[in-house]
């Protein structure tokens, strides 16, 4: 993938040198979060680049987060995901769209490696249908009070706050809401096929400072697409970035395995699974990126198309499982216990076909796109 310019390609180098260390522990943390590598990270000026050099980031292009994202990634699926979740999800909506006070409140602990904020948006009876939910901010006295529900919210176990997604009287908007927060209670915690926990928590008559309303008004839908647009990218090359992990260890152990008489990556058979995985994973990789690009170059606050940020997410979610079930099937039956770091990954990378936005709703906003505005023209691209 040639796509980078000399800038990225140095940021992208230092963060595979800082990755490198992480590979010793990589494979053990199963959905805990990894402070330590966190720290690291935060160090290395490597957490968070995109969020403002004010608040302990870099300040610049979310292209930069994705390339930290997939050199970890690549190394550690676990410090890979709560680097992308911290870099290019809850926190950057904070950046981008919250007050003075709600930054200086949360972000320079995330940008440190200290702090965690999840983002919460699927309600029991609002998963892909955001329009459904009831989740909802209503003024009482002159006050901003919340009432609702969220489920399926990653990573409470280790936040301060949640940028939540409800419904204002004139529309949806977001707001950053306190965890510890009377009247924030945790329902239940779910455990996922990857080992992650997930959580089911109310919201009884919380009151919200208007200094933690994040999108309100005409403007808000807009506004949350861009988070959401970046957070879809950032999905992409996360499980780009599983894929080559599954694609590294088939291809080691293709080299080492033997039977009848030679190693196994030498019989055709192998080698064009290898290839094909590595064909599937290239053109992943240049549909991200250059999808990426093209939104930074307009400035932060612009959004991925969303024809191209729904066919990137799309086609790497899929692409992940299809190549890391490959890697299971060249390893064969070690690959198909449970510990086993490709048995791992497959449980990781079937949940991003659901997650940021499943399947259909991508394929749906494919076909949507293209009715209301056409194949794009060669210059558009």
């Amino acid at each position: 993938m040639q796509v980078l310019d000399r800038e990225q390609r140095e940021f992208a180098e230092r963060a595979e040198e800082v990755a490198a260390d992480f590979a010793g522990e990589a494979y053990t943390w199963r959905g805990d979060m990894p402070w330590e590598n966190m720290e690291t990270l935060a160090d290395a000026d490597l957490l968070c680049p995109s969020v403002s050099a004010e608040y302990g980031g870099q300040g610049v292009s979310d292209v930069a987060a994705m390339l930290v994202t997939e050199a970890v990634g690549r190394v550690c699926p676990d410090t890979g995901w709560f680097t992308y979740m911290q870099s290019m999800v809850a926190p950057r909506a904070i950046d981008l769209f919250g007050s003075e006070t709600v930054k200086e409140q949360y972000l320079p602990d995330v940008t440190a490696g200290e702090g965690h904020v999840s983002i919460a948006i699927s309600e029991p009876e609002a998963g892909s249908d955001v329009g459904s939910m009831t989740t909802e901010v209503t003024e009482e006295n002159g006050d901003l009070v919340c009432n609702g529900e969220k489920t399926w919210v990653g990573g409470v176990p280790f936040s301060d706050a949640a940028v939540t997604w409800v419904r204002f009287p004139e529309g949806l908007g977001s707001i950053v809401l306190d965890l510890t927060d009377p009247g924030v209670e945790v329902e239940q915690e779910y455990t996922n096929m990857a080992g992650y926990s997930q959580t089911h928590f109310t919201i009884d008559d919380v009151a919200v400072p208007e200094s933690h309303v994040l999108t309100r008004g005409e403007k808000a839908f807009k506004e949350q697409l861009v988070s959401l647009n970046w957070e879809r990218l950032g999905s992409s090359v996360l499980t780009t970035a599983w894929a080559v992990a599954g694609l590294e260890t088939a291809l080691e152990y293709s080299a080492e395995r033997e039977q009848f008489g030679r190693p196994i990556g030498a019989f055709q058979g192998i080698e064009w699974k290898l290839a094909e995985m590595y064909r599937q994973i290239e053109t992943a990789a240049s549909t991200v990126y250059s999808s990426a690009a093209g939104a930074s170059e307009q400035g932060s606050h612009s959004a991925p198309h969303r024809l191209q940020t729904s066919v990137a997410k799309l086609h790497c979610s899929a692409m992940a499982e299809r190549v890391v079930s490959e890697a299971v099937q060249i390893v064969g039956a070690r690959a198909y216990q449970r510990g086993h770091p490709l048995e791992y990954l497959y449980r990781l990378t079937r949940g991003r076909r659901i997650a940021a936005g499943t399947d259909e709703m991508q394929r749906n906003t494919i076909a949507r796109s293209l009715k209301e505005d056409g194949v794009p023209a060669v210059s558009e691209r």
